[in-house]
């Protein structure tokens, strides 16, 4: 064999080994790789508790709704219906029982529509049963911090005109599109997003402007929305991911689970006993003084205490789903407070048990598992562990060795893990609250540089997790108000309403125009001279 030949076959020899290595490494990446694939987010038969669990199965025994979707819009129906009346106070803060509720699931496939139908058909017979237990619903969509001052303002005046303010503060708001809301967050200007989250405080609506004239004091606003995974994903702005609008929101991912061709109406016989049995609650809740606030002390009970206390220390404040998850999920404890105390009121009871406290739980941790399936991939995710694993290890490291410098933790994993990670732990312990870990600025010796040592801190605090403790002064961010009740002291009486439906078709100038549509149910005097609910969407409107 001639030396070119040679040199031919050796050249050939090491492109077939390079592309084996090539490939065998292309294997083993595909192997190491972690699996993305994960399954939707499976809740525990303990949301479906008592009355909004019966609701909940007869909206899905005929029909296609998704059981928890229809229990996820009775929750936000009664939290609304039942006022301002109950509350539960922590520290300085008076909650309340209304809920913003998100409902995600693909077009066709999360049956939006058929899970809110069924508490639309309870709530016009709690109305037609007694008109004073009823919210105002509003089904037509929400564009501005105007509109929706409008649907339960105070008082204004057009031109001579003195406009009567609107006297039961409650309303249901059905946002079948949220897309339209995240847009129009999105506009220069607009200040809806601000006056929702004023709205799931308690907080008054102010005007925007100096100019304007709608004022809405002491909001009681529930509000039910639906939007598909794509939609909220693409719509949603990044400060509203941040800035406390949608952690308001309890989200869950819910689609049909079984297939009928021809779905029948739930029937009206039950409709009837299911809202008796609501008609019952609001009784209790003296729903019907919806002028009264905060006269109706719900509080827990000393076993759901306990519960509650080992909650809030572990899985409540627990910050190990990366930063994103962690502030979709920063009001989880308030959230479940509201949430117990409701199922306690649908109980006719005041005192909050620990299967409240259970069911409510079960509706978090649902709703946690719904916002990381939207919102965080499954590579997503496994670069959570992966950081979560390196955060414990780290731990581990330093109550053994007392204090390690970065270069000294890196060595202790034997150089299996990058850098990268390695900082990403690093930083998740110092940003806990209070830090898991301290670093130390030692002098630098001679010409080297300033070395930086980790330590535990000296007061090891009771914990298991990465947990972030916030409490309740926390749950606003720094600049917003919190629900607070001074002195429990009653509002000055509100001019019962007179609305005419004419201000709201005829006035283009009115404040009716201002960003709303007119598919809402509205309070008018009825035929016998007692209040009613008025259909905009009837033709020329119908007083229902």
């Amino acid at each position: 064999m001639t030396a070119a030949v040679k040199d031919q076959v050796e050249h050939a020899a090491n492109v077939i080994d390079a592309e084996i290595a090539k490939r065998k490494d292309a294997v083993k990446r595909v192997v190491d790789d972690a699996d993305p694939h994960r399954n939707a987010p499976s809740p525990n038969e303990d949301c479906l508790y008592g009355l909004i669990g019966d609701i909940a199965r007869a909206g899905s025994k005929t029909t296609e709704a998704n059981a928890y979707a229809v229990a996820l819009n009775a929750m936000a129906y009664l939290g609304c219906a039942v006022g301002r009346g109950p509350f539960m106070s922590v520290g300085n803060t008076w909650h309340h029982a209304r809920l913003f509720t998100n409902h995600v699931g693909r077009s066709g496939e999360g049956r939006k529509g058929d899970a809110v139908s069924l508490i639309r058909r309870i709530a016009h017979r709690v109305h037609e049963t007694s008109a004073a237990l009823a919210p105002q619903i509003h089904a037509g969509g929400l564009s501005s911090r105007e509109g929706l001052a409008f649907l339960i303002h105070d008082g204004y005046r057009e031109g001579k005109e003195e406009i009567p303010a609107i006297a039961d503060k409650r309303l249901w708001v059905i946002e079948s599109e949220f897309a339209n809301v995240l847009h129009q967050g999105k506009r220069d200007g607009n200040t809806l997003s601000a006056a929702l989250r004023d709205c799931w405080d308690g907080v008054s609506i102010r005007p925007a402007t100096k100019g304007a004239r709608l004022w809405a004091t002491d909001p009681h606003v529930a509000l039910s929305a639906a939007i598909t995974p794509s939609e909220l994903k693409a719509m949603i702005a990044a400060r509203d991911l941040t800035n406390g609008f949608a952690n308001r929101f309890l989200t869950i991912w819910a689609e049909r689970t079984k297939i009928l061709p021809l779905p029948e109406a739930t029937p009206t016989t039950e409709v009837d006993r299911l809202a008796a049995r609501v008609c019952e609650v609001l009784n209790y809740c003296r729903a019907s003084s919806w002028g009264n606030r905060d006269t109706n002390r719900v509080s827990l009970s000393k076993e759901a205490e306990d519960c509650w206390k080992t909650l809030y220390e572990d899985e409540l404040n627990s910050r190990n789903h990366g930063e994103r998850i962690n502030a979709l999920l920063e009001r989880r404890a308030p959230m479940l407070l509201r949430i117990a105390m409701l199922l306690a009121l649908t109980d006719k009871t005041n005192s909050v048990t620990p299967d409240h406290v259970n069911a409510a739980m079960a509706w978090i941790r649902y709703s946690v598992e719904s916002v990381k399936f939207i919102f965080a991939s499954g590579a997503d995710e496994a670069a959570t562990e992966e950081t979560n694993a390196t955060a414990e290890k780290i731990i581990d490291i330093l109550k053994d060795k007392g204090s390690a410098t970065r270069t000294q933790l890196f060595a202790e994993f034997s150089n299996n893990i990058s850098k990268d990670v390695l900082d990403e732990a690093i930083s998740c312990l110092l940003a806990a609250n209070p830090p898991r870990v301290l670093v130390e600025q030692k002098p630098a010796t001679g010409a080297g540089r300033t070395a930086k040592v980790y330590k535990l801190p000296a007061k090891e605090t009771k914990k298991t997790k990465n947990e972030h403790r916030r409490g309740f002064a926390g749950d606003s961010g720094t600049h917003e108000e919190n629900e607070v009740n001074e002195g429990n002291e009653q509002p000055p009486p509100i001019p019962s309403l007179v609305r005419n439906v004419d201000e709201v078709e005829n006035g283009p100038e009115s404040p009716a125009s201002i960003g709303f549509s007119s598919n809402s149910f509205f309070r008018a005097p009825g035929l016998s001279g007692e209040p009613g609910l008025f259909d905009m969407t009837a033709d020329g409107g119908a007083l229902i």
